[in-house]
């Protein structure tokens, strides 16, 4: 499924506008170029920000001694951010991932005061003429992931511990309890917010109370492996976010949500290379190969196993849609009607929680 999957990234980047490659001045051979990445929390064993700084080694690997990757990692969103951000661009940065949702205003206010710097405002969506924004269809692989958590569960009780209540966070909550009743129509998600993206003792603290709850599976939009080892150290079922857990929970994962950004920012750091860079917006999914579905652990039926990965191909194709009518949010209201499905445009700026999900959009 991903055998060209280079091209097809390559192609989805510059989407955005015709490209033409220039080729590089002896100057620029000589000379490797320097991208810099910023990081929100620690470089753990898995999880968010493991998953970028893959990203970034895989650039490393791609271009070998044409690339020079420089990262700082633990940097709250604000104005440290904005210092780290300004700290690369003046140390001769030509192009500088910044991959938090919270970074995104310090990126855009760096990048006017430098010009020639290129940007990417990973989970961003606000670009200039030298930022770009970034984004995955994480939605996707929560879809799937709450169809084997609806196979998997014998409460019916599926827990969901959430950073922050932005539209990413609650299309990932919708599709995930779409993907569950599909399958399981009295399964029911219960949400605790942590107004954190990474926090472990909290991450820890909020799946023990839910798992006090019914709760025999659970899911997480936070950056650590909490919530997986609370799952594991409970005997609970839990879905791995960002990376593959399964060294934390090797018997609690029953499939993990996995982030793949290294073609995406082998393809950007190459265009900023041969002056082909340009500003825009990306949105990749499954299809992209930028989420994926797998790394099934011991307790998932083989069965089960494959239906996820023949929807995981039909998604791919767009055969099947997360977000298809009817949809009702959970106070009752009819979102969308059958036969039709969410666009684009809706998906992004999404703000309820759909039937079968106990819990506020405030937390």
């Amino acid at each position: 499924m991903y055998k060209n999957l280079a091209a097809t990234l390559v192609a989805a980047c510059f989407f955005l506008s015709a490209v033409q490659a220039q080729t590089p001045s002896p100057a620029q051979k000589s000379q490797p170029i320097k991208a810099g990445f910023v990081y929100v929390s620690p470089i753990t064993e898995a999880g968010w920000t493991k998953q970028h700084d893959e990203g970034r080694k895989a650039v490393e690997k791609a271009l070998g001694n044409q690339v020079k990757t420089t990262f700082v990692a633990d940097v709250p969103e604000g104005a440290d951010a904005e210092r780290v951000i300004r700290d690369l661009a003046q140390q001769g940065h030509q192009i500088i991932f910044t991959p938090s949702f919270g970074y995104m205003e310090p990126t855009l206010k760096v990048a006017k005061d430098f010009p020639n710097v290129k940007f990417e405002s990973v989970t961003g969506f606000k670009t200039a003429p030298n930022v770009a924004a970034s984004n995955a269809r994480y939605y996707e692989g929560r879809y799937l992931a709450g169809i084997a958590a609806g196979r998997m569960t014998q409460s019916h009780v599926a827990g969901y511990v959430a950073g922050f209540p932005i539209p990413e966070v609650l299309q990932g909550i919708n599709a995930f309890t779409l993907g569950m009743r599909s399958v399981n129509p009295k399964a029911i998600v219960k949400v605790i917010w942590l107004n954190a993206w990474f926090d472990p003792p909290k991450e820890r603290e909020a799946a023990m109370a839910l798992f006090n709850q019914e709760v025999d599976v659970i899911a997480f939009h936070t950056g650590s492996t909490a919530v997986m080892a609370a799952a594991q150290e409970r005997g609970k079922m839990a879905v791995a976010y960002h990376s593959d857990m399964r060294k934390i929970g090797p018997d609690a994962q029953i499939i993990a949500v996995t982030h793949q950004w290294g073609d995406y920012y082998t393809a950007r750091v190459k265009a900023a290379m041969q002056g082909t860079w340009k500003s825009g917006t990306v949105w990749g999914g499954v299809k992209d190969g930028m989420i994926r579905v797998g790394d099934f652990g011991p307790k998932v039926p083989k069965p089960v196993q494959d239906e996820i990965l023949v929807k995981q191909k039909a998604l791919g194709t767009g055969k099947l849609m997360p977000f298809a009518g009817p949809i009702t949010d959970n106070e009752g209201k009819l979102v969308l009607s059958a036969g039709q499905s969410l666009s684009d445009a809706q998906i992004l700026n999404m703000n309820y929680l759909v039937q079968g999900v106990q819990g506020r959009v405030s937390p």
